[in-house]
């Protein structure tokens, strides 16, 4: 938007997390060694960033869908991906709504960290309004690790969790052309150690971005 608007010429975005940054907060300290729930998700250690310009020969930005506060009243922070889908799920129905678009028109549909769990979610919430996503549909939390391997219980979570995994494999999926056109949203909790120490609910959003390479 501010290059559109001529307000700059090249904007440089960065996103970075860091392991247990979350955990600490949320959960239980690391030297507790408290058992994880299967719901639980890893915090990704990375940092990327992109350099969005007017013109170029680099995948481009052609639509956004700017998201809304959803809350459904969940209060786990070790299930995370759960409290997301229905933000993640709300701006991808809204998505096809306004473009007039649906899942045939993309060759991947990506939401940032719902991990295993939550990505089941959104599927099933966008089903339930005659969306069929399943083919199509991925989630950073779940490509960035290998789960049989690694043991990662939900998967990865955290601001570079989709911010390493698009800069990485997904931009090298659409500059080979193997993907000509895909949605990603980035997921995001909207709480604080304070909110959930009151018993307060967790509100999500999410972001999308209809990536092309023309």
């Amino acid at each position: 938007m501010l290059i559109d608007g001529g307000f700059a010429h090249h904007v440089v975005v960065a996103s970075s997390s860091h392991y247990s940054a979350a955990e600490r907060q949320y959960r239980f300290p690391t030297e507790q060694g408290v058992q994880r729930p299967p719901t639980s998700q890893w915090t990704v250690t990375g940092a990327a960033a992109v350099l969005l310009a007017p013109a170029g020969n680099g995948p481009r930005i052609t639509h956004a869908t700017v998201g809304k506060v959803v809350d459904m009243g969940l209060k786990d922070p070790n299930d995370m991906g759960s409290a997301m889908a229905p933000a993640a799920a709300d701006s991808i129905a809204r998505h096809f709504q306004d473009t007039g678009r649906g899942p045939q028109d993309y060759d991947l549909i990506l939401t940032g960290d719902l991990g295993r769990y939550g990505s089941e979610a959104a599927i099933r919430l966008l089903e339930g309004q005659n969306y069929m996503v399943r083919p199509k549909f991925s989630d950073c939390g779940v490509l960035i690790y290998d789960h049989e391997r690694q043991d990662t219980l939900a998967g990865g979570s955290g601001c570079a969790c989709p911010a390493v995994v698009l800069t990485s494999y997904l931009m090298g999926k659409l500059n080979e052309g193997t993907y000509r056109r895909v949605l990603a949203l980035g997921t995001g909790a909207l709480l604080s150690p304070t909110a959930l120490q009151q018993g307060e609910s967790i509100p999500a959003i999410g972001h999308g971005v209809v990536i092309e390479k023309l």
